[in-house]
């Protein structure tokens, strides 16, 4: 793959472009402990960061779900995460900075997330960040979450550039996975998971935020010394 011809950068939501997996862990453990289940808080950090709602409660509750019941579910869990949330809402720091960077580089910006339509607009309208991106894809636009590629795919469809032109930015083990199956740079953020765990998931770099770069990945995104 060549790393000089990058066209596109592809973002997470969750816990990449915002750091709040925290809370929506505490919502999943709420969520499951009102179903009468024990679930450790790990599974939803490890197992289920990156999946659609569709395939994270049946397997939390070990049997189909009807989809107005699903419907039920995900709005009871998904608002109360914004509540929880709500008060600390802010961009990872450097967020804003390398957006306006990368646009200014002219490459093309998406994000990719599992994140259902409210949160979407929870975050990316209320930190007044979607104009720096020509697309949203979210879990709607596709049948299989990650670690399956399929909604980094769908990004770059919508961004006509090939896979091999893209880096995605992304927090989750799964992300990581989903970024390498579809043919994808990837940047391990290390909100949620040990920069160790995500380089053995195959994240080609890891960074703490969006501040500051590895001094190879910025020359080969912006050129020249750094």
């Amino acid at each position: 793959m060549s790393l000089h011809s990058l066209s596109a950068a592809i973002f997470d939501m969750d816990g990449t472009l915002v750091d709040n997996m925290l809370f929506h862990a505490r919502a999943w453990v709420s969520m499951s402990q009102s179903l009468g289940l024990d679930v450790p808080v790990e599974r939803f950090e490890r197992e289920f960061a990156g999946k659609r709602n569709e395939e994270i409660f049946p397997a939390l509750l070990g049997r189909p779900v009807p989809p107005e019941e699903l419907a039920r579910l995900a709005e009871r869990k998904e608002s109360h995460y914004r509540e929880l949330y709500a008060p600390h809402l802010s961009p990872l720091r450097g967020t804003r900075e390398l957006l306006a960077r990368l646009r200014g580089a002219g490459l093309q910006l998406a994000v990719a997330t599992a994140a259902p339509s409210a949160n979407r607009t929870f975050v990316l309208d209320g930190l007044e960040l979607r104009p720096h991106f020509s697309h949203v894809v979210g879990a709607e636009d596709v049948t299989r979450g990650k670690p399956a590629p399929d909604i980094f795919l769908a990004a770059a469809r919508a961004l006509c550039v090939e896979p091999s032109a893209c880096v995605v930015f992304e927090d989750a083990v799964n992300g990581i996975r989903a970024a390498r199956a579809a043919g994808m740079l990837a940047v391990g953020v290390t909100t949620m998971t040990p920069a160790e765990v995500l380089l053995e998931a195959g994240a080609h770099w890891v960074i703490g935020d969006f501040t500051t770069l590895p001094v190879d990945f910025e020359r080969r995104l912006f050129g020249g010394a750094v």
